[in-house]
């Protein structure tokens, strides 16, 4: 019956469930970067672009997870999936670490009042997952900008808090994906380890959709998640709609990921995401994924947080700094710094005299000491 059917020339391990993929999406919901770019690109329509790219993630397999993280201005939230507990409060300060005045982080507004439980739609067109997911976006969303005050209108975007959220859930979701691990045999404790490398059991990136420019007070806590997802082996891709940032380049340089700039045409959102980001890492080894032309690799110094080209560097805590602190002393660890002969004037070596060349019947040439012409030939 083999025969007949071809079913023995299938291939069994192409059947096998394929790793899942988990994409977290920040999105920049700064109100002063959106308005700058309101003419060319709404909120809305940029929201209902990413909408049919994390549609398009989810529908390559069964498996397939979404996040999405709002950075605004002073605090980052969660849209998708909501908090459990959407009273509590985390503590989190607007500089992206620890510790300080407790921020809301949930989509409650500033009455605490819970949002509304999101509708799934009724539309039989509309797979009821997109809907449910489209339908709690929409709710946090709206609730963030309801809680938005005008003091919190400034240009400063906490995306360090962010990219640590969205660090922290693809962590935790990825221990819900391993497999348990199996007690030692103690009758054979000198059992050989496996030799071949066990494949991932989730494949994590983050997605970060940018309309602000870097923000240099933010250099310290941003570098700290960049290097915590370049260890993980965490991609962070970019796709910025206003400016070039310059934190984000690195970060997309330093974790592998993609750099796109559509600040030309931000109204090719849905082509952009598309086209550079909907591919996985796994399908990433088989393809040419865009590559950044040049570049900005500066820093953000420690003293006045000033993005500089060159600077002074603590050789024991490797801190920036864009002139020479007091005392020649390391703000950050203390350390006296050795500058050696910096801001000593050169040494002035004189010039060595040039021979001068005599001039011979009008010729340039030296003298030879003797009047007579060379003779020359019969």
């Amino acid at each position: 019956m083999n025969r007949i059917d071809a079913s023995e020339h299938y291939d069994e391990s192409a059947f096998q469930s394929q790793t899942p993929s988990l994409l977290t999406v920040v999105i920049d919901t700064n109100p002063r970067a959106w308005a700058a770019i309101h003419d060319l690109l709404p909120i809305s329509k940029a929201v209902a672009n990413i909408f049919v790219f994390i549609n398009a993630h989810l529908s390559y397999g069964n498996e397939n997870q979404v996040a999405i993280v709002a950075a605004h201005t002073n605090r980052a939230v969660w849209l998708y999936p909501p908090s459990p507990n959407p009273d509590r409060a985390l503590s989190r300060r607007p500089d992206g670490g620890g510790g300080g005045p407790d921020v809301e982080m949930t989509g409650v507004d500033s009455h605490r009042h819970r949002p509304r439980e999101p509708q799934l739609g009724t539309s039989a067109n509309k797979y009821p997952q997109f809907a449910q997911i489209e339908s709690s976006i929409l709710s946090s969303l709206r609730s963030l900008i309801d809680s938005t005050s005008p003091s919190d209108l400034n240009p400063t975007t906490l995306i360090s808090g962010a990219l640590s959220m969205a660090l922290s859930y693809i962590h935790k979701t990825s221990l819900a994906f391993q497999a348990p691990k199996t007690s030692k045999d103690p009758a054979n404790p000198t059992t050989a380890p496996p030799t071949k490398t066990a494949a991932p059991d989730l494949h994590a990136r983050i997605l970060v959709v940018s309309v602000s420019e870097s923000e240099p007070a933010q250099y310290i806590p941003t570098m700290n998640a960049v290097f915590a997802a370049s260890h993980a082996r965490i991609p962070i891709d970019t796709l910025s709609l206003y400016s070039a940032p310059t934190f984000l380049q690195q970060a997309a340089f330093i974790t592998n990921g993609i750099f796109l700039s559509a600040a030309a045409n931000p109204r090719g959102l849905l082509t952009y995401l598309m086209f550079g980001f909907l591919s996985d890492i796994e399908a990433r080894a088989s393809l040419i994924t865009p590559t950044q032309d040049s570049v900005d690799f500066r820093a953000a110094c420690f003293c006045h947080r000033n993005v500089v080209d060159m600077g002074f560097v603590c050789s024991i805590c490797l801190s920036i700094f864009c002139d020479i602190p007091a005392n020649a002393e390391c703000l950050t660890c203390g350390t006296k710094l050795a500058l050696g002969n910096y801001g000593a004037k050169p040494a002035v070596v004189p010039r060595k005299k040039k021979k001068r060349k005599r001039v011979v019947n009008g010729t340039g040439r030296e003298g030879t000491g003797s009047a007579a012409e060379t003779p020359g030939p019969a």
